[in-house]
């Protein structure tokens, strides 16, 4: 079979769907990957895709830019002919969608969170789920990450068709293996998450700042890039050794190796947070926020912790039941994480589910 892939961007689509570009490849299946340019695009390509660049603002909502997108999603479609197109995230769900069902060409949809416009409601929100509607209406299958979603899609009449709920993203137990516990004299905490506030940067910063005055083997640590509105106050609690900032690192699991806890008090909208996935995978406690796409991995108490959203003092006193535990207590709670994604998050599921639409489509006769 043909598969045309329709992403916003090569990271995403590289670190968290690789396994089921390397089962279609596996399957000699002709795969075409349709993004932006992106530095793990040859990464892709090496691995046998076929590459059809494709350049848009993610968050921009100007019309003319976003009808060119349609068409030239339509043109690629006509020259690519694929059997069946994959789409993720917003814009090549609802416009990739668009095009598809203009052709008559099989789709299936990945809704990897609402997003910001709908969550916050208004006007953005009414004038975004009216295009999924038109976007998500001829789907093969529209899958969901969790299940607040499913039902919020489902109760607004967005998705009429046939839908499933998958495991979020999935995560790569063989990549990301259970470690052993840290023994050393700190008690090491990372925010592993672009700083933005959405985050839970504030929240994070305020609990890094109170908690390192009152237990100075504490450590806290920061992965991932930081954006503008963070960078002076990053700096100065970087000079008083409040927090460690390592910047965007490539080698995830290796930071789980030193860390003891993995805090996330994001309020973002997404559809499972990959950044909890993974800290299970590699069998360390998470503390995070009780919302959609956190509270499918957390378990309060057992593998972690739960704390409101946009409450720091809350987290605060999580840190510290956290710190309370033994180190038995906490090599526990992240043994506990790993048995949790083992049965419910292992990627082969995703991928699993995704070939089962492909034998939906006709094309190749399903295992006997």
């Amino acid at each position: 079979m043909r598969i045309l892939i329709l992403a916003n961007n090569d990271v995403g689509l590289y670190k968290f769907r690789r396994e089921l570009l390397e089962a279609l490849l596996a399957a000699q299946h002709e795969v075409h990957i349709s993004l932006p340019q992106g530095d793990l695009v040859p990464e892709m390509e090496a691995m046998g895709c076929i590459f059809d660049p494709c350049e848009f603002d993610r968050h921009g909502t100007n019309p003319v830019k976003e009808l060119k997108l349609i068409s030239y999603y339509k043109k690629l479609i006509k020259r690519v002919k694929p059997d069946i197109v994959f789409t993720y995230t917003i814009k090549p769900n609802v416009y990739g969608g668009m095009a598809c069902a203009s052709l008559g060409v099989p789709y299936v949809a990945n809704v990897t969170g609402l997003g910001t416009a709908v969550e916050n409601g208004g006007l953005m929100q009414k004038i975004t789920m009216t295009l999924y509607r038109y976007g998500l209406r001829r789907a093969q299958k529209v899958f969901f990450q969790n299940a607040e979603n499913r039902d919020f899609m489902l109760s607004h009449e967005v998705v009429k068709g046939a839908n499933d709920l998958l495991p979020g993203s999935g995560v790569n137990l063989m990549r990301y293996e259970a470690m052993d516990y840290p023994q050393g004299e700190t008690v090491d905490f990372v925010f592993i998450a672009r700083l933005m506030k959405e985050k839970g940067t504030d929240q994070y910063l305020e609990a890094a700042e109170f908690i390192r005055k009152k237990y100075p083997n504490t450590r806290f640590h920061i992965c991932g890039a930081c954006e503008q509105d963070y960078r002076e106050r990053l700096a100065a609690l970087e000079a008083n050794d409040t927090v460690i900032y390592h910047g965007l690192v490539k080698d995830i699991a290796g930071v789980h190796r030193t860390s003891s806890c993995t805090v996330h008090p994001t309020y973002y909208p997404e559809g499972v947070s990959n950044v909890l996935l993974e800290s299970c995978a590699c069998a360390r406690p998470i503390i995070t926020t009780d919302r959609a796409g956190c509270r499918e991995v957390v378990e309060d108490g057992v593998n972690g912790f739960v704390v409101k959203q946009k409450d720091a003092a809350d987290l605060i006193e999580k840190i510290e039941r956290f710190l309370a535990l033994s180190w038995e207590e906490r090599r526990d709670m992240g043994l506990c994480g790993r048995a949790k994604v083992e049965k419910e998050f292992d990627r082969r599921i995703v991928v699993e589910k995704y070939m089962a639409e492909m034998v939906s489509v006709g094309q190749i006769p399903a295992k006997k």
